[in-house]
């Protein structure tokens, strides 16, 4: 695959917007979070299945999820006939890469789906577990480096965290506020890097 890239020095330029995920907490607020979430051992996988969370769901004008998050993230994006993405750039909070082809970008779910399904919503309705698939009000999703994605695949933050460190405390802060807004539960691992995470602030 051929891909795009600018210097990543364009991303620091004045004349890139990057844009930000709605309802991300102050870190105040993400600690207090923190502190609410259960604690409990992660539920079985083994009957996981990322149908069972509907994603990339209309959104109306011709758009579905996936679109609107690459326009809501992208710089300059231009958009043809049912919300095709013709145009634009994307910079990826996770390791600092400009893109400017939409096909070298992926949607990241924050908490991804098995981990949410590990964690409480395996007793979630269908629909449920669609608003969460595709939830543009908190900071659930985010236009990032494709294979960088796919590195992160289902891990926790205990497992797995952005290359880049500046990222850390917003990740921890994203990923909080995600697991406390479902009401979606912790191991103790998961527990105390998100703590490690949240001392980065």
């Amino acid at each position: 695959m051929t891909r795009s890239i600018l210097p990543v020095l364009l991303a620091a330029s004045a004349s890139l917007v990057v844009a930000t995920p709605p309802g991300i907490p102050s870190t105040s607020v993400a600690e207090t979070q923190l502190e609410a979430l259960t604690v409990a051992e992660a539920g079985a996988g083994s009957d996981y299945d990322r149908d069972l969370f509907p994603h990339w769901s209309s959104q109306g004008d011709g758009c579905d999820t996936r679109d609107k998050v690459l326009v809501r993230d992208g710089t300059g994006v231009e958009t043809g006939s049912s919300c095709s993405i013709e145009s634009g750039s994307w910079f990826s909070e996770y390791d600092g890469e400009t893109w400017t082809q939409a096909s070298d970008v992926d949607i990241d779910h924050m908490v991804p789906l098995k981990n949410a399904w590990e964690s409480g919503a395996s007793e979630w309705t269908t629909e449920e577990r669609e608003a969460f698939a595709n939830d543009l009000e908190i900071p659930q999703l985010l236009a990032v480096t494709d294979n960088v994605n796919q590195e992160k695949s289902d891990s926790g933050p205990e497992e797995w965290l952005p290359p880049l460190e500046s990222y850390h405390c917003t990740y921890g802060k994203m990923w909080t506020t995600v697991k406390y807004t479902y009401g979606l539960t912790v191991t103790s691992a998961e527990k105390s890097a998100l703590a490690d995470l949240l001392a980065t602030c």
